[in-house]
């Protein structure tokens, strides 16, 4: 047994995560046009088994018995993403009308069930036309982001009070840009860098966007990790800066500061033009913070193409992905931002954590991941940061980009060849801790603080 969680803010909002590439499907249907991931899981030695999302956990067909899993779970906000080409499928033009109904119904069936709806614009399913054209290499897509993100919200804004605009934009620009392991599959390395201030534009032009068009609520999800040296030699020392400054403060400073930091100020040079900032550091409601796990950082090789090295952190248990689990870490991150950014720093909402383990529904790894990861963002709170929602990823087991169907997160297990949903363990566990983590019952938003 698991000691009851301790008890969390009043309106504390408890929710769970996924994203559209990994779990809709139907990627033939009202016209939806063909993404990067379309490309890249159809391309051969690109994902595990040749496995692609052309299905996945059908949830474009299935989002009904999905929603009842979000209402007997108990949580008040469902975070999913909109697929870009669903609603434009060349990513400019008029937008599909038919592809916005199905955000349209499943944003109406949230509200049924008194659930949040919180959608995020984009989750690394670019339209293969933007692609084509040049990707997030090219500046021109942060205008059609803008673009795209006015049609979302002229059609949902009336419902959907809270927006983020992208997700974990160093994971896009590193893995699909730099070594080349996720869609669209480029091997830029450090020439990948304008990746991502050509997609921090498109995030403070979609903000304007959103606000002009209503909404309340804006913001943007960043993947960020506590980097450690692996010693103390002062080579390690300064890798671990590095690091930190490409992961975190590379899309932390800007968006909360209004500037790049130091040498990569210098890096990007020319492509930061005037008046780019104040778009880019447009006032956010809350900051989306996604935590997995810490990371050792030691200096690179003599053949790196790289200024660091990433080393493994020992002594811990690991996911069925490999990865450290380390609750203390998400304190640690968390009291590091608030020690960092001080009152430049909005509330914070952790838009991600979760696990990955071994198929089955008995998952008591998974249940005592969670157990310490909720009590870590506790201890945050204890210690005076305002973090106001935790998200667990994910409902279902998904597709889980290069690894295909191999990586199981679910709270929900997925019979990929039948379709049957069954909640594991965990999914029991959470609906029980949830009563008592929460005052009262409450699960609205309490506003911007």
């Amino acid at each position: 047994m698991v000691d009851p969680l301790p008890l969390f803010p009043d309106g504390f909002l408890f929710g769970c995560s996924t994203a559209s590439y990994q779990i809709e499907g139907a990627v033939h249907e009202d016209g939806r046009g063909r993404s990067i991931w379309d490309t890249f899981s159809h391309t051969e030695g690109r994902t595990l088994n040749g496995d692609t999302g052309d299905v996945a956990c059908d949830h474009y067909h299935r989002y009904p018995e999905d929603i009842a899993l979000l209402a007997d779970l108990g949580v008040g906000a469902y975070r999913f993403s909109i697929a870009w080409p669903r609603v434009q499928p060349t990513g400019s033009g008029m937008p599909n009308r038919a592809g916005l109904d199905f955000y349209d119904r499943l944003v109406d069936a949230l509200l049924e069930k008194g659930i949040v709806p919180v959608p995020t614009l984009f989750h690394w399913d670019l339209p293969q036309a933007l692609e084509d054209r040049g990707g997030w290499l090219n500046r021109d897509t942060a205008s059609y982001f803008a673009d795209y993100a006015s049609h979302v919200v002229t059609r949902l804004g009336d419902r959907v009070r809270r927006w983020i605009t992208l997700n974990e934009p160093i994971v896009h620009m590193a893995q699909g840009y730099a070594y080349g392991s996720h869609a669209p599959g480029r091997t830029l390395m450090l020439d990948a860098l304008p990746v991502a201030h050509h997609q921090l534009l498109g995030h403070g032009l979609a903000a304007r966007a959103l606000r002009a068009a209503g909404a309340s609520e804006v913001m943007i999800t960043n993947n960020c990790t506590p980097v450690q040296p692996a010693g103390e030699d002062a080579g390690d020392v300064t890798a671990a800066a590095v690091y930190d400054a490409f992961h975190n403060r590379l899309f932390n400073d800007p968006v909360l500061l209004g500037s790049y930091p130091g040498f990569l100020a210098d890096a990007l040079g020319d492509l930061v033009r005037d008046g780019d900032l104040a778009v880019i550091s447009t006032p956010l409601d809350a900051l989306g913070i996604n935590y997995y796990n810490p990371t050792q950082v030691g200096a690179p090789g003599e053949d790196s193409p790289l200024p660091f090295e990433l080393q493994p952190i020992e002594g811990y248990p690991t996911t069925a992905f490999g990865w450290p689990v380390v609750p203390s870490g998400l304190t640690d991150l968390l009291t590091g931002l608030r020690e960092t950014y001080g009152e430049a720093l909005p509330p914070i909402h952790i838009t991600e954590n979760g696990c990955s383990t071994a198929p089955g529904v008995h998952d008591q790894f998974r249940v005592d991941y969670l157990d310490g990861h909720l009590r870590a963002v506790h201890d945050a709170i204890a210690a005076g940061v305002d973090v106001r929602g935790y998200f667990v990823w994910s409902l279902l087991d998904n597709f889980e980009w290069a690894e295909g169907y191999s990586q199981r997160f679910g709270l929900v297990e997925v019979d990929f060849d039948t379709q049957v949903r069954t909640p594991r363990d965990s999914y029991r566990w959470l609906q029980s801790a949830l009563l008592t983590a929460r005052r009262g019952g409450s699960a609205a938003w309490p506003g911007p603080g």
